[in-house]
């Protein structure tokens, strides 16, 4: 095997121990509380930004994420996404910490993170860039973790694909300077991903929280919770 140089990890239902599917209740019943009282029509609000989430998925990398986004949300809303965008910056640096109640467990990553470093390979933050810097370090702070405890971070600001879209790795290894062969990628999606093994990524699946919606045989990836994988990848490195 190549020696690895570059690490890569998913952060919700990976790093985060918790349920997509709870999260992302929690997370809407949040917004609501804070944008209805505002005004906002909640039906529509989260019509848009489903659709706005569903032109990222979709980006085929002329725009970043985020343009993706503002222009679907805007249309849907017949608001500037722009009129809105403090608010929403707002909501993710304070209300949506209340999210962190889908935890299944206290867990801190750092002592973890910081053995990687310390062993001298790069650290990814591959979480689907679908939400905006500020959202991601706020779920960072569940763990222990600092957005500058990753050699980069794909956020919707500076992204122009998501998973499972392999065009959303290559973005990351054109700009990290990895080479994919001598990388690892760690996530609990069957799909988006242990995807990235197609080039030539080593994969590792979590399967504490394992996402596998289109039932594929997760026997084909090397496999296993959380601090399983962990164990394994500071032996490898």
């Amino acid at each position: 095997m190549e020696k690895i140089t570059t690490i890569l990890f998913d952060l919700d239902g990976t790093l985060i121990p918790f349920d997509q599917e709870e999260f992302i209740k929690a997370y809407f019943y949040n917004l609501a509380k804070k944008f209805v009282p505002m005004g906002y029509d909640n039906d529509l609000l989260i019509k848009s930004i489903w659709a706005g989430t569903g032109s990222m998925v979709k980006n085929d990398g002329k725009v970043t994420n985020q343009e993706a986004f503002k222009v679907t949300f805007s249309k849907l809303m017949q608001r500037e996404y722009d009129e809105m965008e403090q608010s929403f910056l707002d909501f993710y640096a304070n209300e949506f910490d209340n999210a962190k109640s889908t935890l299944q467990e206290d867990v801190d990553r750092s002592e973890f993170i910081k053995a990687l470093k310390d062993k001298g390979v790069k650290v990814v933050l591959a979480t689907n860039p679908i939400f905006p810097k500020v959202a991601v370090q706020t779920r960072l702070n569940w763990i222990g973790l600092k957005l500058e405890d990753f050699d980069y971070v794909t956020t919707f600001e500076n992204s122009h694909y998501c998973k499972p879209n392999l065009d959303y790795y290559r973005e990351i290894f054109e700009k990290i300077g990895s080479n994919p062969n001598e990388s690892i990628m760690v996530g609990n999606n069957a799909l988006e991903d242990m995807i990235s093994g197609e080039l030539g990524v080593k994969t590792y699946l979590v399967t504490d929280n394992l996402e596998n919606p289109n039932k594929v045989d997760i026997d084909q990836f090397e496999n296993g919770s959380f601090d399983f994988i962990a164990d394994k990848i500071l032996e490898v490195i």
